[in-house]
């Protein structure tokens, strides 16, 4: 009796010894798992984050980071008695550069225009003027809020005078976006040129023009809001104001930042022959 009694102790105690290792396999099974699990989260929130950063960033235009836009507005009907359409494509670069310990954005405007001039309104496309601005980014202590002012230059590069002003132009141009909230960024850039030297006969340029931008996230990459170009002929009191809705599409491949949107526009407010009564803005704008 004494006999079974050992043996059905030690098969206990045997019993016991499996089960505790059981379970401590169990209990490091269930860590490896929950720490795979955090990790996973954690990569997920981070691609997340950084995807939103991304949308946020995108319309940026002073973000610290070569950019490459290819913009077209195209203008179906023009003010005035004629029923002519027009078009602008826009090839526009941007740099940051540093000077010293300062730090400041280039940015290269390099249009081609089609107009219908002359007393016939054929349509003329060709080359632009070229404008170049060169801003100050003024440090931040957020740097999610970017402020910038510097000189512009408008270079006489139009192949043909009537797509052109025929001058030499100086200004300045002053920018400021707001990206604190991943949801909604806002701001506006606003500029001012005047005609400098010799004019060729043509009316001395005065010409300013602003641009507020205000962009909602969506989701997934997706945005609306608009950016309308307002100008202000400051010789003549012509002046331009149109008002649209974009819906726009952000994608990161690799190191690159893919923004296409299309806007349509309708010009609430004009004054003066040959403005745009309504208008496509659709681009492709590439961060890299």
């Amino acid at each position: 009796m004494r006999n079974i009694y050992l043996v059905a102790q030690r098969v206990w105690v045997k019993l016991s010894e499996d089960r505790i290792k059981t379970t401590r396999r169990d209990s490091i099974s269930m860590k490896k798992a929950l720490l795979a699990m955090l990790t996973v989260a954690a990569m997920s929130s981070a691609d997340v984050s950084t995807a939103q950063d991304a949308a946020a960033q995108a319309n940026n235009p002073l973000a610290k980071i070569q950019a490459l836009n290819l913009q077209n507005y195209y203008i179906g009907a023009l003010t005035g008695d004629s029923d002519e359409t027009a078009n602008q494509f826009v090839i526009r670069y941007a740099t940051p550069l540093s000077l010293g310990d300062s730090t400041w954005l280039m940015r290269v405007s390099v249009p081609v225009n089609t107009l219908p001039v002359g007393t016939d309104m054929n349509d003329v496309t060709d080359l632009g003027d070229i404008s170049i601005f060169a801003a100050y980014l003024f440090e931040s202590a957020n740097p999610d809020i970017s402020f910038a002012i510097g000189p512009q230059i408008v270079a006489p590069t139009a192949q043909d005078d009537r797509l052109g002003n025929d001058q030499w132009q100086l200004g300045i141009a002053n920018v400021y976006f707001n990206a604190t909230s991943s949801k909604f960024q806002y701001g506006y850039l606003l500029t001012y040129q005047n005609g400098v030297g010799d004019t060729n006969g043509r009316e001395r340029v005065k010409l300013a023009a602003v641009q507020p931008f205000a962009f909602y996230q969506l989701g997934q990459g997706w945005y609306t809001g608009g950016a309308p170009l307002w100008t202000f002929d400051l010789n003549n009191g012509d002046y331009s104001m149109p008002l649209g809705l974009r819906l726009g599409k952000v994608i990161k491949a690799n190191d690159t930042v893919y923004n296409m949107f299309v806007e349509p526009q309708y010009n609430i407010a004009h004054e003066g022959i040959g403005q745009p009564e309504w208008q496509i803005y659709f681009a492709l704008n590439m961060q890299f």
